[in-house]
């Protein structure tokens, strides 16, 4: 399944690893902070336009609201987009793996 959105951005790679709790707006930004031990500090604009990205191509799904918070979760495509993301990423990596470029990286 080749789609528009991949290969993941930065930021949506975080949201949905966020995302495999049940998390709103407001949260995601603080746990992508922590799990990028305050590497990507997301502005609310950037969450919410890729939030709203996400969910519209049924990688992320409302689960429910505390007020005016929307909950948001991974799907089950969402989570295979991940899968096949990782994938990606540790077979770029394995290049690395054994080759001369040791060195110089």
């Amino acid at each position: 399944m080749k789609h528009k959105l991949l290969p993941l951005s930065e930021t949506m790679h975080y949201i949905l690893l966020a995302l495999r709790e049940p998390l709103h707006g407001y949260a995601v930004m603080q746990k992508i902070e922590k799990i990028s031990n305050g590497s990507v500090i997301l502005a609310a604009g950037t969450l919410y336009g890729a939030i709203e990205n996400l969910h519209k191509h049924g990688w992320i799904e409302p689960v429910g609201n505390s007020g005016r918070r929307k909950t948001y979760m991974i799907t089950k495509e969402g989570s295979t987009v991940l899968k096949m993301e990782k994938e990606r990423l540790q077979h770029i990596l394995s290049l690395y793996e054994g080759s001369d470029l040791n060195e110089e990286v």
